[in-house]
């Protein structure tokens, strides 16, 4: 019964489909934010001692597929962000492989399971859907720097309305 209601609860507000949906759309803005920089300051302007958008997108991708998996396999995953050797397009292929990766893994992880405790990475204790939206949240965030370093580079980010 418990697991009925639960359920219709979530059906309620939004299916997992959508919520994918709403998250690719952040993604592919945050892709085009790759796209935006050039290639030497992606990888070596900071503001106020951050770190350069090359390394947070290194963290996005650690978090993404990785947490994906965790949270379909069941079995915890180790926090490890990539070198990817000062390429942009690596970075973009990265990008893209985590895209399909999700597109493939997330529909795996079963509704009653999005309510289901977890520490992610073995560290973060949440629930299936409080830690996708840090995931997200995570994201968006780091967007926003990236957004802050366009700028200050007399580049116009993309609108982040148009997702």
């Amino acid at each position: 019964m418990e697991n009925s209601k639960t359920q219709t609860q979530l059906a309620a507000v939004i299916t997992p489909d959508e919520l994918l949906k709403h998250w690719q759309a952040h993604r592919d803005l945050t892709r085009r934010t790759i796209v935006a920089f050039p290639e030497k300051e992606f990888f070596t302007h900071t503001i106020g001692g951050m770190r350069t958008y090359a390394k947070l997108i290194q963290e996005m991708l650690a978090i993404a597929g990785p947490g994906i998996k965790e949270i379909v396999e069941g079995k915890t995953v180790k926090f490890e962000e990539d070198e990817l050797q000062n390429k942009k397009e690596n970075y973009l292929k990265a990008w893209d492989e985590t895209t399909a990766y999700l597109n493939e893994n997330f529909p795996k992880i079963k509704l009653e399971d999005f309510h289901r405790k977890i520490k992610a990475f073995g560290q973060f204790e949440g629930t299936v859907i409080s830690t996708i939206f840090y995931f997200m949240d995570n994201e968006i965030h780091h967007r926003g720097q990236g957004y802050v370093y366009l700028r200050s580079l007399n580049i116009e980010p993309p609108f982040f309305w148009e997702r």
